[in-house]
C-alpha cells in the first residue's frame, strides 16, 4: 500500500478486525495488549478502535508520553532555571503542565522568559542572536527526539556557542519495557510497539524483551490499519503459542534502525538510572552528557536540584503511564481535570492518555 487513504480504509479495518475476532474467540480468555506509544493511544481513541474487537480483549496505554513519564523532580530543575534569570527554551507542550498549583505558562506570564520552539535549532539561532543572554533547553523525550538534541550539542561545541545549555530529561524505551514486563501485576500478553522510536533504534533491540519474557510484540505505525493489523498479528503469535518480534511498519522502521542517529546519541550521551513517573527508578533507563560535554550541562553549569514535589491529591496520572489503572477510574477525570484546567501532565500533551480519552468522549 502506498498511499495513506489505504491505511484508512474503513473496510479493511473491518475485515482485519474481524479475523483478530476469530482469533480472540480460538484463544478463549482475556487478552491485555499495551500500546505503548502516546500516539498510537490517541489513534485508537480518534478512530474509535476499541469498539471494533470483542471485550475480551483488553487495550491499555503504556508510558509512550514522555512529557508524562517525566517526574516533578525534572519539571522543577526547569521552573529553577527560569526562575533563577535564565531564559528557558521549550516545546510547547511543557508549558502548562502544573507543578504545586503553577506551570511554565504562569511563569512566562509573571515576566520570566520562557520560550516555545519548533525546533531545538530555534535555541542554537537565539543563543546566537542574544550572546548575552543565557539559554537553557529542556531535553524531553525517547530515542526519537535524543539524537536531535545530541546533534545540538555538536553544533554549539563546532560553533563556540557558550551561552546554551542542556537540562536531559531524556528516557529509553527498551528499559522501561523490561520494567513493565517484570510487573506481576499488570501481566501483558502483547506489546504495540512504538513506531517513531523504532524508525531511530530499529527492531533487535526488542527481541531479548521478548525473548526474556515470551511476550508477542509488533512493531507498529499510526494509521487504523497499521493498528488493527498489529493487534491481529499479536493475537496470531498467542494462538500459535509464539513470541518474536515482528515489524508491521517495514515501510518506515528497519531492523538495524537509522545508524547515523543512533551513533550521534551514543556519541554525546550515556545511559544512567532515571525515574519515571508511575515507575520509579529504572536501571539504565536515562541518558546524561558524556564527561567531554559536561560543561553544556544545565544542571551543573546552574546548579539545579531534582527537587521532589509530590502529585496533586487524587491524580492517578502515574498509574495510568504504568498501565494499571485507565482514566476513566480517577475521580478528578472530567469532573476537576480537563485540558482547560489539566490536574496533571496526562491531561496536558498531545499524547497523554487522558488527553486522548478526554477528547474521544470517553
Amino acid at each position: 500500500m502506498r498511499f495513506i487513504q489505504e491505511y484508512r480504509d474503513g473496510e479493511l479495518v473491518r475485515r482485519i478486525a474481524g479475523r483478530a475476532n476469530e482469533l480472540l474467540e480460538r484463544l478463549g480468555r482475556r487478552v491485555k495488549i499495551m500500546e505503548v506509544c502516546g500516539t498510537h493511544t490517541m489513534a485508537v481513541a480518534r478512530h474509535g478502535l476499541k469498539s471494533l474487537f470483542k471485550e475480551n480483549l483488553d487495550l491499555i496505554s503504556g508510558p509512550g508520553c514522555p512529557v508524562c513519564v517525566t517526574p516533578n523532580s525534572g519539571f522543577a530543575m526547569v521552573f529553577q532555571a527560569a526562575e533563577a534569570g535564565k531564559t528557558v527554551a521549550t516545546f510547547g507542550d511543557m508549558m502548562r503542565v502544573p507543578l504545586n498549583g503553577r506551570s511554565l505558562l504562569t511563569l512566562k506570564g509573571e515576566g520570566l522568559d520562557i520560550r516555545v520552539v519548533y525546533s531545538p535549532y530555534d535555541a542554537i539561532k537565539m543563543a546566537v542572536e542574544e550572546p548575552g543572554r543565557e539559554f537553557v533547553m529542556a531535553g524531553i523525550g525517547f530515542e526519537t527526539t535524543s539524537p536531535l538534541f545530541a546533534s545540538i550539542i555538536l553544533r554549539c561545541r563546532e560553533k563556540g556557542v557558550r551561552n546554551l545549555s542542556l537540562i536531559s530529561l531524556f528516557k529509553l524505551m527498551p528499559p522501561v519495557l523490561n520494567a513493565l514486563l517484570e510487573a506481576e501485576d499488570l501481566k501483558i500478553d502483547g506489546l504495540i510497539l512504538p513506531g517513531h522510536v523504532s524508525t531511530i533504534i530499529g527492531v533487535k533491540p526488542y527481541a531479548e524483551l521478548v525473548e526474556k519474557h515470551r511476550v508477542p510484540a509488533v512493531v507498529t505505525g499510526f494509521e487504523p490499519v497499521d493498528i488493527v493489523e498489529s493487534i491481529r498479528m499479536i493475537l496470531k503469535q498467542l494462538a500459535e503459542n509464539r513470541s518474536m518480534v515482528e515489524n508491521e511498519y517495514a515501510r518506515t522502521v528497519r531492523h538495524g534502525g537509522n545508524v547515523k542517529a543512533i551513533r550521534l546519541m551514543q556519541e554525546v550521551f550515556k545511559p544512567v538510572d532515571s525515574e519515571w513517573r508511575g515507575l520509579g527508578v529504572i536501571p539504565g533507563s536515562g541518558l546524561a552528557l558524556r564527561e567531554e560535554f559536561r560543561f553544556f550541562d544545565a544542571v551543573e553549569k546552574h546548579g539545579l536540584k531534582p527537587v521532589e514535589a509530590a502529585d496533586p491529591q487524587g491524580c492517578l496520572c502515574g498509574e495510568v503511564v504504568r498501565g494499571s489503572r485507565k482514566p476513566v477510574e480517577c475521580r478528578l477525570y472530567r469532573k476537576v481535570c480537563r485540558p482547560d484546567n489539566p490536574v496533571g501532565p496526562c491531561m496536558v500533551s498531545s499524547e497523554g492518555t487522558c488527553a486522548a480519552y478526554y477528547y474521544a468522549g470517553l
